[in-house]
């Protein structure tokens, strides 16, 4: 009988031990490692590291050159109207470098820069270029004969102006003298395009007149030459600028 009962809890104690009590955890299997991700991972990293570095040495291969500040006119030279900027550089444009400034300012102008642009060599010539059919006109006018703040760029009618004292001395009537006057309202050329306009800086010698030089149709300069050399020509700004 006693044998019995040890027997039967022993039993007990062995089918009690098989489960887990309550609050324990479960034994869980290792972790299977990869090491092909983690290579992965820190070859990305290493990427991302290069061409971040990269970024940062191309920013810093930078160039100084020379970028417009206002329009500057076929035939005109660059004059003051510049400023230095940094690009990035680029051995296959022609940048005028800013320590080639001096050298750039004996050049004129091929065609017309507009202002902001960025100046390459290939823009200027050692002579002024005027396009086909057109010719190139100085006149000097007096004060009252052009419009205050006239620059180079601006578009211009040009007048023949006069007293009437002079349509009197020439012997025209009265009828003659009011046609005279009707055809003084008619510019002598409509659209004319200042290339050049005299800075206060550039004169050298004091004179109360201001030097322009004018581009026009080749058949208007003979026009326009006659009236400035009676000292007859006036500028007006007219739309278009």
């Amino acid at each position: 009988m006693k044998i019995q009962e040890r027997t039967g809890a022993g039993n007990n104690r062995s089918a009690t031990s098989a489960h887990p009590a309550m609050g324990e955890r479960l034994p869980t299997p290792p972790r299977e490692r990869k090491p092909a991700l983690a290579a992965l991972a820190v070859l990305l990293i290493l990427v991302g590291a290069l061409g971040a570095t990269m970024l940062v040495l191309r920013a810093g291969d930078r160039v100084e050159v020379v970028k417009v500040t206002s329009d500057i006119q076929a035939g005109d030279s660059v004059g003051n109207h510049v400023v230095s900027v940094l690009v990035a550089a680029d051995s296959s444009i022609n940048y005028v470098k800013w320590n080639q400034l001096g050298e750039l300012k004996k050049l004129k102008a091929k065609s017309p820069i507009y202002k902001g642009t960025v100046v390459i060599g290939e823009m200027f010539a050692e002579g002024a270029t005027i396009p086909a059919g057109k010719a190139s006109v100085g006149v000097s006018l007096k004060e009252g004969q052009y419009p205050a703040g006239i620059k180079s760029g601006d578009t211009v009618a040009v007048y023949r102006v006069g007293d009437s004292g002079s349509s009197g001395s020439r012997g025209s009537s009265s009828s003659s003298g009011s046609s005279s006057s009707s055809a003084d309202n008619t510019p002598i050329v409509e659209r004319a395009k200042v290339s050049y306009v005299q800075d206060e800086k550039d004169s050298t010698i004091s004179s109360t007149n201001l030097p322009v030089t004018l581009i026009v149709d080749s058949g208007q300069a003979a026009s326009i030459t006659d009236a400035a050399s009676a000292g007859q020509v006036a500028l007006v700004i007219v739309p278009g600028n």
